[in-house]
Protein backbone atom coordinates (compact mmCIF):
# COMPACT_ATOMS: atom_id res chain seq x y z
CA UNK A 1 0.00 0.00 0.00
CA UNK A 2 2.66 2.29 0.26
CA UNK A 3 2.58 5.29 2.80
CA UNK A 4 -0.02 7.33 4.22
CA UNK A 5 -0.21 9.54 7.24
CA UNK A 6 -3.16 10.96 9.15
CA UNK A 7 -2.55 14.15 11.56
CA UNK A 8 -4.61 13.16 14.57
CA UNK A 9 -4.47 16.43 16.30
CA UNK A 10 -2.27 19.77 15.84
CA UNK A 11 -2.27 22.39 17.80
CA UNK A 12 -1.38 24.22 21.24
CA UNK A 13 -4.02 22.02 23.25
CA UNK A 14 -1.86 18.95 21.71
CA UNK A 15 -0.20 17.42 18.52
CA UNK A 16 0.19 13.90 17.14
CA UNK A 17 0.59 12.16 13.32
CA UNK A 18 0.09 8.63 12.48
CA UNK A 19 2.31 6.92 9.94
CA UNK A 20 1.82 3.91 8.35
CA UNK A 21 3.43 1.56 5.56
CA UNK A 22 0.48 -1.35 5.96
CA UNK A 23 3.06 -3.63 7.94
CA UNK A 24 4.62 -1.09 10.69
CA UNK A 25 2.25 2.02 12.03
CA UNK A 26 4.25 4.72 13.56
CA UNK A 27 2.56 7.36 16.17
CA UNK A 28 4.63 10.89 16.12
CA UNK A 29 3.91 12.90 19.26
CA UNK A 30 1.41 11.73 22.18
CA UNK A 31 -0.25 15.63 23.27
CA UNK A 32 -3.27 14.23 24.88
CA UNK A 33 -4.39 11.91 27.51
CA UNK A 34 -4.24 8.09 26.62
CA UNK A 35 -7.93 7.77 26.49
CA UNK A 36 -8.36 11.05 24.17
CA UNK A 37 -5.35 9.12 22.05
CA UNK A 38 -7.54 6.50 21.89
CA UNK A 39 -10.78 8.11 20.40
CA UNK A 40 -8.88 10.07 17.92
CA UNK A 41 -7.28 6.94 16.65
CA UNK A 42 -10.78 5.13 16.22
CA UNK A 43 -11.61 8.21 14.22
CA UNK A 44 -9.29 6.67 11.36
CA UNK A 45 -10.14 3.33 12.14
CA UNK A 46 -7.06 2.50 14.35
CA UNK A 47 -6.39 0.51 17.59
CA UNK A 48 -3.98 1.94 20.01
CA UNK A 49 -2.69 -1.65 20.44
CA UNK A 50 -1.55 -1.80 16.65
CA UNK A 51 1.07 1.18 17.35
CA UNK A 52 4.19 -0.68 16.72
CA UNK A 53 6.57 2.60 18.20
CA UNK A 54 6.44 6.19 19.46
CA UNK A 55 8.49 8.78 18.25
CA UNK A 56 8.84 11.66 20.11
CA UNK A 57 10.03 15.67 18.84
CA UNK A 58 10.24 17.00 22.42
CA UNK A 59 9.48 17.60 25.71
CA UNK A 60 6.56 19.96 25.69
CA UNK A 61 3.20 18.86 27.32
CA UNK A 62 1.76 19.48 23.89
CA UNK A 63 3.46 16.73 22.95
CA UNK A 64 3.70 14.35 25.75
CA UNK A 65 1.09 14.80 28.26
CA UNK A 66 -0.18 10.92 27.29
CA UNK A 67 3.23 9.24 26.20
CA UNK A 68 3.87 7.82 29.45
CA UNK A 69 0.10 6.23 30.30
CA UNK A 70 -0.22 5.64 26.45
CA UNK A 71 3.51 3.46 26.31
CA UNK A 72 3.07 2.14 29.34
CA UNK A 73 -0.39 0.39 28.96
CA UNK A 74 0.69 -0.69 25.15
CA UNK A 75 4.09 -1.62 26.44
CA UNK A 76 5.15 0.91 23.68
CA UNK A 77 8.99 1.58 22.49
CA UNK A 78 9.40 5.06 23.02
CA UNK A 79 12.28 6.76 20.49
CA UNK A 80 14.05 10.07 21.28
CA UNK A 81 17.57 11.69 21.58
CA UNK A 82 19.52 11.59 24.91
CA UNK A 83 18.99 15.19 25.85
CA UNK A 84 15.52 14.94 25.26
CA UNK A 85 14.96 11.36 27.46
CA UNK A 86 16.33 13.38 29.77
CA UNK A 87 13.39 15.99 30.29
CA UNK A 88 11.09 13.62 29.57
CA UNK A 89 12.20 10.68 32.86
CA UNK A 90 11.43 13.76 34.76
CA UNK A 91 7.64 14.29 33.32
CA UNK A 92 6.59 10.61 31.97
CA UNK A 93 7.28 8.22 34.86
CA UNK A 94 8.63 5.28 34.96
CA UNK A 95 9.16 3.46 31.66
CA UNK A 96 10.23 0.04 31.27
CA UNK A 97 13.88 0.24 30.22
CA UNK A 98 13.66 -2.16 26.96
CA UNK A 99 11.40 0.41 26.03
CA UNK A 100 13.31 3.48 26.35
CA UNK A 101 14.91 3.69 22.94
CA UNK A 102 17.89 6.72 22.03
CA UNK A 103 17.67 7.84 18.77
CA UNK A 104 20.03 10.27 18.23
CA UNK A 105 19.68 14.26 16.33
CA UNK A 106 20.24 12.86 12.97
CA UNK A 107 19.82 9.35 12.79
CA UNK A 108 18.05 6.85 11.18
CA UNK A 109 16.33 4.01 12.49
CA UNK A 110 14.49 1.30 9.98
CA UNK A 111 10.94 -0.48 10.94
CA UNK A 112 10.90 -3.22 9.06
CA UNK A 113 10.96 -1.03 4.78
CA UNK A 114 9.79 2.40 6.80
CA UNK A 115 12.83 4.34 7.33
CA UNK A 116 13.10 7.46 9.70
CA UNK A 117 15.75 10.13 9.91
CA UNK A 118 15.58 13.00 12.57
CA UNK A 119 17.07 16.19 12.25
CA UNK A 120 17.49 19.21 14.35
CA UNK A 121 15.51 22.35 14.81
CA UNK A 122 15.46 25.10 16.41
CA UNK A 123 12.90 25.55 19.37
CA UNK A 124 13.00 26.14 22.97
CA UNK A 125 13.53 23.01 23.95
CA UNK A 126 16.13 20.49 25.03
CA UNK A 127 16.75 18.64 21.61
CA UNK A 128 13.93 19.30 19.31
CA UNK A 129 13.81 17.20 16.11
CA UNK A 130 11.63 16.71 12.94
CA UNK A 131 11.63 13.75 11.13
CA UNK A 132 11.79 12.14 7.20
CA UNK A 133 9.91 8.84 6.55
CA UNK A 134 10.87 6.87 3.24
CA UNK A 135 8.89 3.98 2.13
CA UNK A 136 10.56 3.20 -1.12
CA UNK A 137 10.56 6.51 -2.98
CA UNK A 138 8.09 8.08 -0.88
CA UNK A 139 8.85 11.02 1.49
CA UNK A 140 7.00 12.87 4.21
CA UNK A 141 8.19 15.07 6.43
CA UNK A 142 7.24 16.14 9.59
CA UNK A 143 8.15 19.82 10.89
CA UNK A 144 6.83 21.76 13.88
CA UNK A 145 7.69 24.12 16.71
CA UNK A 146 10.48 25.83 14.96
CA UNK A 147 11.58 29.48 15.59
CA UNK A 148 12.74 29.87 11.60
CA UNK A 149 13.80 27.47 8.81
CA UNK A 150 17.60 26.66 8.36
CA UNK A 151 19.08 25.93 5.73
CA UNK A 152 19.67 22.58 6.89
CA UNK A 153 16.70 21.93 8.02
CA UNK A 154 15.11 22.92 4.40
CA UNK A 155 17.97 20.64 3.02
CA UNK A 156 16.33 17.74 4.72
CA UNK A 157 12.66 18.14 3.63
CA UNK A 158 13.66 19.14 -0.05
CA UNK A 159 11.48 16.59 -1.92
CA UNK A 160 9.19 15.25 -0.19
CA UNK A 161 5.71 14.30 -1.44
CA UNK A 162 4.00 15.60 1.38
CA UNK A 163 4.54 17.86 4.17
CA UNK A 164 3.70 18.41 8.00
CA UNK A 165 4.72 22.55 8.39
CA UNK A 166 4.14 24.78 11.08
CA UNK A 167 1.99 27.70 10.36
CA UNK A 168 1.79 28.77 13.86
CA UNK A 169 0.79 32.27 13.91
CA UNK A 170 -0.35 35.27 11.49
CA UNK A 171 2.32 38.49 12.76
CA UNK A 172 0.16 41.09 12.82
CA UNK A 173 -2.18 39.11 15.00
CA UNK A 174 0.29 37.77 17.10
CA UNK A 175 1.49 41.48 18.00
CA UNK A 176 -1.92 42.79 18.25
CA UNK A 177 -2.89 40.03 21.07
CA UNK A 178 -3.45 39.92 24.26
CA UNK A 179 -0.07 37.71 25.59
CA UNK A 180 1.88 39.63 27.18
CA UNK A 181 5.32 41.10 25.23
CA UNK A 182 7.51 38.46 27.08
CA UNK A 183 5.54 35.34 25.40
CA UNK A 184 5.31 37.33 22.03
CA UNK A 185 8.63 38.05 21.65
CA UNK A 186 9.73 33.84 22.66
CA UNK A 187 7.07 33.17 19.75
CA UNK A 188 8.68 35.53 17.16
CA UNK A 189 11.95 34.65 18.56
CA UNK A 190 14.19 32.13 16.27
CA UNK A 191 13.41 29.47 19.28
CA UNK A 192 10.21 30.33 18.90
CA UNK A 193 6.84 29.34 16.49
CA UNK A 194 7.19 29.77 12.49
CA UNK A 195 4.56 32.25 10.84
CA UNK A 196 2.49 31.96 8.39
CA UNK A 197 4.53 34.40 6.08
CA UNK A 198 8.17 32.37 6.79
CA UNK A 199 6.23 28.69 6.22
CA UNK A 200 5.25 29.73 2.76
CA UNK A 201 8.68 31.97 2.14
CA UNK A 202 10.40 28.55 3.26
CA UNK A 203 8.11 26.34 0.82
CA UNK A 204 9.48 28.28 -2.02
CA UNK A 205 13.03 26.69 -1.22
CA UNK A 206 11.86 22.87 -0.74
CA UNK A 207 9.46 22.74 -3.13
CA UNK A 208 9.63 19.74 -5.82
CA UNK A 209 7.58 18.21 -9.06
CA UNK A 210 7.45 15.64 -6.33
CA UNK A 211 5.43 17.81 -3.81
CA UNK A 212 1.84 17.00 -3.98
CA UNK A 213 0.07 18.40 -0.82
CA UNK A 214 1.43 20.37 2.68
CA UNK A 215 -0.86 20.48 5.81
CA UNK A 216 -0.73 23.38 7.58
CA UNK A 217 -0.44 22.23 11.31
CA UNK A 218 0.13 23.75 14.94
CA UNK A 219 -1.89 26.63 14.57
CA UNK A 220 -2.70 29.26 16.99
CA UNK A 221 -6.51 29.42 17.98
CA UNK A 222 -5.78 33.01 19.46
CA UNK A 223 -3.35 34.59 16.79
CA UNK A 224 -3.97 32.74 13.56
CA UNK A 225 -7.06 31.69 11.15
CA UNK A 226 -7.04 28.69 8.98
CA UNK A 227 -8.27 30.53 5.89
CA UNK A 228 -5.57 33.39 6.91
CA UNK A 229 -2.73 30.65 6.76
CA UNK A 230 -4.06 29.11 3.65
CA UNK A 231 -4.38 32.17 1.64
CA UNK A 232 -1.00 33.69 2.84
CA UNK A 233 1.06 30.26 2.19
CA UNK A 234 -0.58 29.87 -1.20
CA UNK A 235 -0.46 33.58 -1.91
CA UNK A 236 3.84 33.49 -1.89
CA UNK A 237 3.98 30.48 -3.29
CA UNK A 238 1.77 31.33 -6.24
CA UNK A 239 3.95 34.42 -6.48
CA UNK A 240 7.66 32.73 -6.15
CA UNK A 241 7.15 29.23 -7.23
CA UNK A 242 3.97 29.26 -9.70
CA UNK A 243 5.50 25.57 -10.96
CA UNK A 244 3.79 24.18 -7.63
CA UNK A 245 0.53 24.61 -9.70
CA UNK A 246 -0.28 20.73 -8.19
CA UNK A 247 0.21 21.94 -4.69
CA UNK A 248 -2.46 21.03 -2.33
CA UNK A 249 -2.65 23.15 1.01
CA UNK A 250 -4.44 20.91 3.64
CA UNK A 251 -6.21 21.91 6.95
CA UNK A 252 -5.28 19.88 10.19
CA UNK A 253 -7.37 20.45 13.29
CA UNK A 254 -7.00 20.63 17.13
CA UNK A 255 -10.52 18.85 17.92
CA UNK A 256 -10.21 15.98 15.17
CA UNK A 257 -7.98 14.47 13.04
CA UNK A 258 -7.36 14.51 8.82
CA UNK A 259 -8.33 12.04 6.68
CA UNK A 260 -5.37 9.37 5.73
CA UNK A 261 -3.61 10.36 2.83
CA UNK A 262 -1.80 7.90 0.65
CA UNK A 263 1.44 9.15 -0.77
CA UNK A 264 1.55 7.74 -4.61
CA UNK A 265 4.42 5.58 -5.71
CA UNK A 266 4.96 7.66 -9.02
Amino acid sequence: MGMRFTVLSSGSTGNATVVDNGEIKLLIDVGFSAKKMELLMKERELEASSIDAILVTHEHSDHIKGLGALARKYDLPIYANEKTWEELDRQIGVIAEGNKRVMETGGIEEFGTLRVESFGISHDAAEPVGYCFYEGEQKLSVVTDLGYMSEKVKEKITDSDSLVLETNHDVDMLRVGHYPWSIKRRILGDKGHLSNEAAGEALCDVLTHKTKSVYMAHLSRDHNLMDLARLTVNNIVQERAPEAKQLRLMDTYFDRSTKWDVLDSE
